[in-house]
């Protein structure tokens, strides 16, 4: 089967977009869209999930969840890396953890820079700014980057979403499939705003399938991971970006 051309798909994302408030990706199509922005050096990529610290902001105790956090201005094709920020939001977007600053430790510099980075945040803006209306659309847009890794081990779920059925209080929320080892379940389900209405459910299962979220529009969540084989580590790798009106 052949991938559609990057116009036509991004076309279809759009709509989705426009129509439900969420689309997901399978894998081929997320790289037809980043390869048009030089996607390359994959491997290099995905490996820097092995060098996260542990957060030490979970408010339920738990130390399932590794991150590094990164922020940037994008501008038409233009990224640019700002200075090292806490991770805020109120706690009307998230009761669990937040209200307070969270430092995070940041994003390696190779990994700032790198080609499948850019390649992510550039795709990114340009959904958003294909739906933007030109008299909304900013000059340029906040990104917030967040590496993850839920781990699961026989004792302790893992829980990609330990505030439950959220929102991020963004405008646009990009989740990339990084890996997945040795877990099953983790089912991303996208509700409307009265949090009772289930609009879809996927599982993120191969690398770079992908589910881009109108952050106004709906709720979502993932369902928490446990391992297979509970003799082997087990984790989910998830790219998140966010982007706000800057």
């Amino acid at each position: 089967m052949t991938t559609p051309s990057f116009p036509s798909l991004l076309a279809t994302v759009t709509s989705e977009l426009k129509e439900e408030g969420y689309v997901f990706l399978p894998a081929p199509e997320t790289v037809a869209l980043l390869q048009h922005y030089g996607l390359s050096h994959w491997d290099q990529f995905s490996d820097s999930w092995n060098h996260l610290g542990v957060d030490q902001y979970m408010a339920d105790g738990g130390l399932y969840r590794r991150r590094r956090y990164a922020t940037f201005s994008i501008e038409t094709d233009h990224v640019t890396r700002k200075k090292h920020q806490p991770h805020y939001q109120s706690r009307d977007y998230n009761l669990l953890n937040g209200g307070i600053e969270r430092w995070f430790s940041p994003i390696e510099d190779t990994i700032g820079n790198h080609s499948a980075l850019a390649a992510i945040l550039k795709t990114a803006a340009h959904v958003a700014n294909s739906l933007t209306p030109e008299t909304r659309k900013p000059q340029s847009w906040h990104a917030e980057v967040h590496q993850f890794r839920i781990e699961a081990d026989p004792h302790t779920q893992g829980r990609p979403t330990p505030e439950g059925m959220h929102r991020d209080g963004v405008d646009w929320v990009f989740v990339f499939m990084i890996r997945r080892e040795n877990i099953r379940e983790g089912v991303t389900s996208i509700h409307a705003l009265d949090q009772k209405t289930q609009l879809g459910a996927f599982t993120l299962a191969h690398p770079l399938d992908a589910a881009f979220v109108n952050d106004h529009r709906v709720y979502h969540g993932v369902t928490a991971v446990e391992p297979v084989d509970p003799n082997k580590p087990a984790y989910r790798d998830v790219l998140v970006v966010t982007l706000r009106y800057e």
